[in-house]
């Protein structure tokens, strides 16, 4: 059986979606995993709805498309609405759970709903701009399928010439991905 993950991920322009994407395929692929990263911008760069697709696997990837993801990541109202299509039996379902006004988007077939206080952590822990860094930690902890340590690599490939100009910015995001697994871990959400 192959080992591996289909995520989708979906958020406001700006929330870095993208970018966790991009994290999560380069860590994969550093890891010795096939992976595919498939962006999808709303027309507005900024302001519309962002998703992003990724599939990881330990075996050849035969198509980029998939019905249904292993995990769902929705970081604002409309990408809870935009990617329920994507969740199935076996989807585990990760929205922020400041999102107000969702409850009927929230899939009801989703084998597991987590709500992950990430913006609320990421303001009164940490920094409000690594709420989606929060968000990726508890995606390898719920998922498994990279280490942290690959994902610390990505993070230094992907935000390096940020780090070296200030180093805090390094010991910022380390801590929110260990906050995101934490709260997964700890059973919070």
């Amino acid at each position: 059986m192959a080992r591996g993950a289909k995520i989708a991920l979906g958020g406001e322009g700006g929330q870095g979606v993208q970018s966790v994407a991009g994290i999560l395929s380069e860590a994969a692929y550093e890891e010795g995993f096939e992976a595919l990263y498939i962006p999808n911008f709303g027309v507005e760069q900024r302001g519309g709805v962002s998703v992003a697709y990724v599939q990881i696997s330990d075996e050849p990837i035969g198509s980029p498309k998939f019905k249904t993801g292993d995990i769902v990541v929705a970081l604002s109202d409309r990408a809870v609405y935009r990617t329920k299509k994507y969740v199935g039996p076996n989807t585990v379902f990760v929205y922020d759970a400041g999102i107000q006004g969702v409850e009927d988007g929230i899939p009801q077939n989703a084998a597991k709903v987590l709500a992950i206080p990430a913006v609320q952590v990421a303001k009164e822990e940490l920094h409000p701009r690594v709420f989606n860094v929060v968000i990726l930690g508890a995606i390898i902890a719920a998922t498994k399928v990279v280490s942290m340590d690959k994902i610390k690599d990505a993070l230094e490939k992907k935000l390096g010439y940020k780090f070296e100009q200030d180093p805090s910015l390094r010991e910022l995001n380390f801590k929110a991905l260990q906050r995101g697994a934490e709260l997964v871990q700890q059973g919070l959400v």
